[in-house]
């Protein structure tokens, strides 16, 4: 029995050796976790990289269509100033024609107080 005692007391007493216990994970358990991580930063790598391709797609369709849209500016500018040039020409035939209705009408108004006279 002596024997097996002091085995005992050499893993377990005050005189047993001091161990340190680290958990070691086998390589292929770290080459996995490896793996795992590196398929993780490869996805988001390339769902970046996707994600700015379609930015880029979408900028540049908006920057047709931004010119689309300016062109069609520029053309509803010319055409407001037509009618505007337009307006303003009317507006002064307008006022001539006013201005000679009342000089006729003011004609007329002479003649009939002319002719009435006469006819007196």
């Amino acid at each position: 029995m002596r024997p097996v005692d002091r085995r005992v007391r050499n893993y377990y007493g005050p005189t047993a050796r001091r161990v340190a216990v680290r958990s070691q994970r086998p390589w292929y358990f770290q080459a996995l976790v490896a793996a795992v991580f590196m398929a993780i930063g490869f996805a988001i790598a390339y769902w970046i990289l996707h994600d700015a391709v379609n930015m880029r797609e979408n900028l540049h369709e908006a920057t047709l269509e931004n010119r689309d849209l300016e062109v069609k500016l520029v053309g509803a500018q010319r055409e407001l100033q037509v009618e505007l040039a337009t307006n303003n020409n009317l507006a002064k035939q307008l006022s001539t024609v006013q201005d000679e209705n009342t000089k006729i009408k003011q004609d007329l108004l002479f003649y009939k107080n002319m002719l009435d006279k006469k006819l007196r």
